[in-house]
């Protein structure tokens, strides 16, 4: 695929995504089964709350991943701009879009040192396919996206699904394992595993663990459906139909959650897929994730100014803090072990 092709397949990306319609073509992620019993003796100052984590030995003031975004060439220079200024100003984590297109060409959508200048003291996750792992230059594109940006460590994003249904998708994954395995031996620096929006398995978990991987993003269903954006993007109605079949496949993200932690307690975990405010970014902590990722609900904002990112994180924020408020939780560690009450019979 030449580089305008794989630049409109990301400006399509982005066009659709963006598309309030779209919103009709996904599942739910399973917080909706989920209600915190509510404190109203808190003994809590609501203002001392404290959010704050780390990740790959930085700081952060709040437990709250910018998750990988990207888009064509000229609008991503300024998303990528605002989502770095804004995980500065906030001190949050930040993943930028896969880098596959600067690695091989010349547009390299404002992925590079500026954003490290931009955002000194953050955690900066670097982002790859796992089919750009399995060529010759595997561990070379590895590298080389870490340098690129100055990155504390590697996502490598898993996209079946969106991979089987694109025109021009990579449609052989044998090998993917074991190219993981050798990038995360090599690389020298941690590496993390996410999907893309159909949910880890606790099967695949195992074997990303045992691959040697540092931290998984479980990536659930309830968010932004690629089967569905493939669907919108498809070249034919017999290819459409193929798509829109798998547009609510998926492992719902409060369930994959659940799942993998359970069966690997101490992995450290993200949580994304579909978590729209503060209120599901508490209910991810309490049911074992150490982050929260968010990237469909904040482009709108990411699109428009820094401020608009500034006050859309804001807000996530703040609903998280009154979450603890009202759950006596007087910070993350004590988020853990709020009441959450699994809800019967909740459609």
């Amino acid at each position: 695929m030449t580089e305008s092709e794989l630049t409109q397949r990301k400006n399509d990306h982005l066009d659709i995504v963006l598309n309030p319609s779209l919103a009709g073509h996904t599942t739910r992620t399973g917080f909706e089964h989920w209600r915190f019993e509510h404190c109203a003796l808190p003994e809590l100052d609501l203002d001392s709350i404290d959010l704050g984590t780390s990740l790959f030995g930085r700081t952060m003031q709040a437990p709250l991943l910018i998750s990988s975004m990207t888009g064509g060439a000229n609008r991503a220079n300024d998303i990528n701009r605002f989502l770095a200024e804004t995980a500065q100003a906030l001190g949050l984590a930040m993943g930028v879009g896969s880098q596959r297109v600067a690695l091989e060409s010349d547009a390299n959508w404002g992925l590079t040192r500026e954003l490290r200048t931009l955002a000194p003291d953050i955690p900066l996750l670097a982002n790859l396919g796992a089919a750009q792992l399995t060529g010759q230059h595997g561990s070379d594109y590895a590298r080389r996206a870490v340098e690129m940006i100055e990155a504390d460590a590697l996502i490598v994003h898993l996209n079946p699904l969106q991979e089987a249904l694109q025109t021009g998708g990579d449609r052989d994954w044998r090998g993917i394992l074991a190219a993981i395995e050798r990038v995360t031996a090599s690389l020298g620096a941690p590496v993390v595993v996410k999907e893309v929006g159909a949910g880890l398995s606790a099967t695949v978990a195992r074997q990303l663990h045992e691959a040697g991987v540092a931290m998984l993003d479980i990536a659930g269903a309830g968010g932004t459906s690629w089967a569905a954006v493939e669907g919108e993007r498809a070249s034919t109605a017999q290819k459409r139909a193929v798509a829109m079949a798998f547009s609510n496949w998926g492992i719902p993200t409060a369930q994959a959650l659940c799942e993998v932690r359970k069966a690997m307690p101490t992995m450290p975990l993200i949580a994304s897929g579909g978590i729209t405010n503060g209120i599901d970014a508490a209910k991810a902590l309490c049911l074992g994730a150490d982050l929260v990722g968010q990237a469909a609900a904040a482009l709108h904002s990411a699109t428009t100014s820094f401020d608009a990112v500034i006050e859309h994180f804001q807000i996530i924020i703040e609903q998280l803090r009154v979450a603890c408020f009202c759950t006596g939780s007087a910070d993350l560690i004590a988020l853990r072990h709020a009441v959450l009450l699994r809800v019967a019979g909740q459609a």
